[in-house]
C-alpha cells in the first residue's frame, strides 16, 4: 500500500489515530522509531525550527517544499502537512500542490485565512470570503496528479464568527470536492460532537501547545467521534526545553559530565540516524567494486 492510501486508511479506520508533530527529519525519525504510524509537519513548528520565530506566515512555498521533502525522505510513514493559504492566488496554489506532491507528502490542508497566514492561536487573523476559499479548493484539486493525495480544506472562521459559520463552511468545502474539511479551534467535547454529526467526513482534531490548556482528554475526544488528532508543536516544545535545560546546566556547572543524564546515549542516536545501515551500504558498494576489479583481473 502506498503512503497516501495508508494515510487515508489510518484516518478512516475505527478509533483515534495519533499524529505527533515533527519539526525536522530527525524528530520525524524519532517519532517513527517510537512506533507511530503517521506524523504531521505544521507551519508553527516549521517556522520555529527554520527561523526561530513565531508563525506569522513569513516563509514561502519553496522553503516549505524543501523542508517537507527532507522529512519525507527520512521516514517510511505518511506525512500530513500544512499548506497555509496556498501562498497566493490560484496559480500559486497549483504550484504549491505540485511541489508538495513531489516532496512526497501524503496529505495537506489549505486554509481560508487571508494571506499571509498566521497560527490560529495568534491574534490578528482574518478569513477570506467563502467563495474565494472555494476557488482555492478547486485549484488544489485540479493541480494534484495523484488522486490519493489528501486535500483537506481548513477554516479558521470559528474564532472570528463562531461554530455555526465554521460548520457551514466545512459543508461547502466538501460540496466543492475537498477530501476532508476541518473546523480549527474546536476544543469542547460538545462542539466536537456537533462537528462530527454535521460535517460528513472524518474529524481531524488539533491539540497544540499554542492553544494553552483548553484541550479535553483523548478519551473524551475519541468518545465525541474524532477520527484523528495531531499534536503539531509537541516535538518542537519538547526539543526546545531539552536544549535549554542542557545548555543551562552546562553554563551553571561548567561540566560536560553534569549534562550526561540529559543527553540521548550515543548508541541510541546512531540507531535513530541509521549508522549501521550506512556502513553496510558503503561496504556493499565496496564489495561490488572489488568484484568488478577481480573479474577484470581474472580475464
Amino acid at each position: 500500500m502506498n503512503l497516501r492510501r495508508k494515510m487515508r486508511e489510518l484516518i478512516e479506520r475505527p478509533g483515534l489515530t495519533l499524529m505527533p508533530g515533527v519539526y525536522d527529519a530527525l524528530s520525524a525519525r524519532i517519532v517513527e522509531a517510537a512506533g507511530f504510524e503517521t506524523a504531521l509537519a505544521g507551519g508553527y513548528a516549521a517556522i520555529g525550527s527554520m527561523m526561530a520565530q513565531a508563525d506569522s506566515g513569513q516563509s514561502n512555498v519553496r522553503d516549505y517544499a524543501d523542508h517537507y521533502a527532507r522529512i519525507c525522505d527520512a521516514v517510511s510513514i505518511p506525512l500530513y502537512v500544512d499548506a497555509d493559504t496556498g501562498f497566493g492566488g490560484v496559480h500559486n496554489i497549483r504550484q504549491t500542490v505540485r511541489m508538495f506532491e513531489r516532496a512526497g507528502v501524503a496529505g495537506l490542508f489549505i486554509g481560508d485565512q487571508t494571506f499571509p497566514n498566521r497560527c490560529n492561536y495568534l491574534p490578528g487573523k482574518q478569513v477570506v470570503g467563502v467563495e474565494e476559499m472555494l476557488t482555492r479548493i478547486k485549484a488544489a484539486l485540479d493541480a494534484r496528479r495523484d488522486a490519493d493525495l489528501i486535500i483537506c480544506a481548513r477554516t479558521d472562521v470559528m474564532s472570528v464568527e463562531g461554530l455555526d459559520a465554521a460548520i457551514e463552511r466545512c459543508q461547502l468545502f466538501l460540496a466543492a470536492g475537498a477530501d476532508y474539511a476541518k473546523a480549527q479551534g474546536v476544543h469542547s467535547a460538545a462542539d466536537v460532537t456537533r462537528v462530527v454529526r454535521e460535517v460528513d467526513c472524518p474529524y481531524l482534531a488539533t491539540f497544540s501547545q499554542a492553544a494553552g490548556t483548553r484541550h479535553i482528554s483523548l478519551a473524551a475526544l475519541e468518545a465525541a467521534g474524532a477520527a484523528a488528532v495531531s499534536f503539531p508543536s509537541l516535538s518542537l516544545f519538547a526539543a526546545a526545553k531539552a536544549v535549554r535545560d542542557a545548555v543551562t546546566l552546562l553554563k551553571r556547572e561548567s561540566s560536560l559530565d553534569a549534562t550526561e543524564p540529559l543527553l540521548m546515549p550515543l548508541p541510541d542516536y546512531y540507531a535513530v540516524v541509521g549508522l549501521d545501515e550506512q556502513r553496510e551500504r558503503e561496504q556493499g558498494y565496496e564489495r561490488a567494486a572489488a568484484a568488478v576489479m577481480n573479474k577484470r583481473a581474472a580475464e
